[in-house]
């Protein structure tokens, strides 16, 4: 049975208007920081390292696009214009020195234009400028605590809050940066491995027992952003998210007194400051 050509338009109308309203759905159901309800894409960026990302992922995707349609014209144009009824007598061609040459240094070209920008995004990442502020990260079974060495030395936990937004995201006590502002991150695990990842950020590296990785992002946006263990580190490994709270330099003044105050006994800065005592 034969569709008509009306019956085909009205078909590949429907599926581009389908597309359209995904693409629309997901926009319009988008939050910044945070993962949305049908987001098929990149969440929204909030620092220079996840600009360059976002770039580069559209590049590739636009690429791979280009390279898939065009194997797919030519599989079409091979079936249709070689197969046995169409040329009954083929060709006995072995050799082709333009082709071959083709093939060649274009999948080359394509490789270096890949590795290019590539490249620019790994020394971006790994390339730590001058910071600001100091952050240490570290992964416990299953919470984070952070500790803040150049504003007071105070440290704290962070647990995931049962009755706050959103589900299994929000935290009892959010790490606080300034906006704008280079925030040199270091993670070290106090059991196992795990991962601080932060998507809206850019930023995704191990913490490693005995060991003190670090990495780095600059807020452009203020708000909540949030992210979790991305290392499968036990049994509560889906519930130790964490959340970065980006404010102004006047509230991150305010939020530094008054953490000092509030942290001053807290078990984590007092386990912090015996141990560096008996240094």
């Amino acid at each position: 049975m034969k569709m008509s050509k009306g019956r085909m338009a009205r078909l590949f109308l429907g599926l581009a208007a389908a597309g359209v309203a995904l693409i629309t759905c997901g926009s319009a159901f988008a939050e910044l920081g945070q993962p949305a309800p049908w987001e098929f894409k990149l969440q929204g960026s909030a620092s220079p390292v996840m600009d360059t990302i976002t770039w580069f992922h559209n590049f590739l995707f636009v690429l791979i696009t280009c390279i898939t349609l065009f194997v797919l014209a030519l599989l079409i144009i091979v079936i249709v214009k070689f197969n046995a009824r169409a040329n009954p007598v083929p060709s006995r061609t072995t050799h082709n020195t333009l082709i071959e040459v083709a093939w060649t240094l274009i999948p080359v070209m394509i490789l270096v234009g890949i590795a290019v920008p590539s490249f620019r995004l790994l020394f971006e990442q790994l390339d730590i400028p001058k910071a600001d502020l100091t952050v240490k990260a570290t992964g416990k079974q299953w919470y984070w605590s952070y500790a803040y060495p150049d504003n007071g030395k105070f440290e704290f936990d962070s647990l995931l809050a049962k009755d706050k937004q959103p589900r299994l995201l929000g935290v009892d006590n959010e790490m606080v940066v300034p906006v704008n502002k280079i925030v040199r991150v270091q993670t070290t695990g106090a059991d196992v491995i795990h991962s601080f990842a932060v998507p809206a950020f850019g930023i995704k590296i191990d913490a490693i027992p005995g060991r003190l990785n670090e990495t780095w992002f600059k807020a452009t946006k203020t708000g909540m952003f949030y992210g979790q263990c991305s290392e499968l580190c036990g049994k509560d490994h889906a519930f130790m998210p964490i959340a970065v709270r980006v404010v102004s330099d006047q509230e991150f003044a305010a939020w530094v007194e008054t953490a000092k105050k509030k942290y001053a006994a807290s078990p984590a800065n007092s386990f912090a400051s015996a141990g560096a005592a008996a240094q």
